[in-house]
């Protein structure tokens, strides 16, 4: 009878069970690791995410509390204005800035009919309002027209603005301050108080 061999046998299957806790410990070790990993990043993801919602709603927020001041509404307005004379000085295109001061509100149009008592839709590039910090207490060009109801235009083209003349505002304090609007070198400035408006010689009229 010949002798049986079972200790080495056992040996080598304990061998080989050892083998395989071991390789499936390491395994366990390597995911829990790339999980870890993974859910890091995940993590850097969605914080870098949120900061910039926060940083955007922080932008958009400080934008419309600038809107809302009345300084803030009045570099709308001129900025609107300086648009109308810069967009025409480059081109052979009419422009005009309506100013509604029943409605606290103005618009810029770009002129394409010769119908100029009618706006289109199509013309209008911006349109926007004064607001509460700010309010329009009368218009006078420099040919001595004055409204302090209803629109007041200004009309720019490639040679300048048709008619300068004074925009009056109010702000919170009911302190006056003037936009003043000058024909010969298409200045728009913001002038402390209700200035005087000086009015240009015959000889300085502006063709349109």
């Amino acid at each position: 009878m010949m002798p049986t061999c079972s200790a080495p046998m056992r040996t080598n299957r304990v061998y080989r069970v050892l083998y395989i806790v071991s390789r499936m410990r390491h395994a366990s070790r390597d995911t829990l690791r790339a999980s870890a990993g993974f859910t890091l990043t995940e993590l850097i993801v969605v914080v870098f995410v949120m900061s910039l919602i926060v940083f955007l709603a922080q932008v958009n927020f400080f934008a419309v509390l600038r809107r809302s001041t009345f300084k803030g509404q009045v570099q709308d307005f001129i900025s609107t204005m300086q648009m109308a004379a810069g967009a025409a000085a480059e081109s052979d295109r009419r422009y005009e800035v309506i100013i509604d001061l029943t409605e606290q509100s103005y618009l810029l149009r770009q002129i394409t009919s010769s119908d100029l008592s009618e706006v289109l839709d199509e013309e209008i590039i911006v349109r926007n309002n004064f607001g509460s910090a700010c309010r329009v207490v009368y218009v006078q060009f420099d040919d001595g027209d004055y409204t302090n109801e209803g629109r007041a235009k200004f009309r720019v083209g490639h040679s300048g603005w048709s008619y300068g003349g004074k925009i009056v505002l109010l702000d919170e304090d009911e302190e006056p301050y003037s936009i003043v609007v000058n024909r010969l070198n298409r200045m728009i400035e913001l002038k402390q108080g209700d200035v005087e408006l000086l009015v240009p010689k015959a000889e300085d009229e502006v063709p349109f």
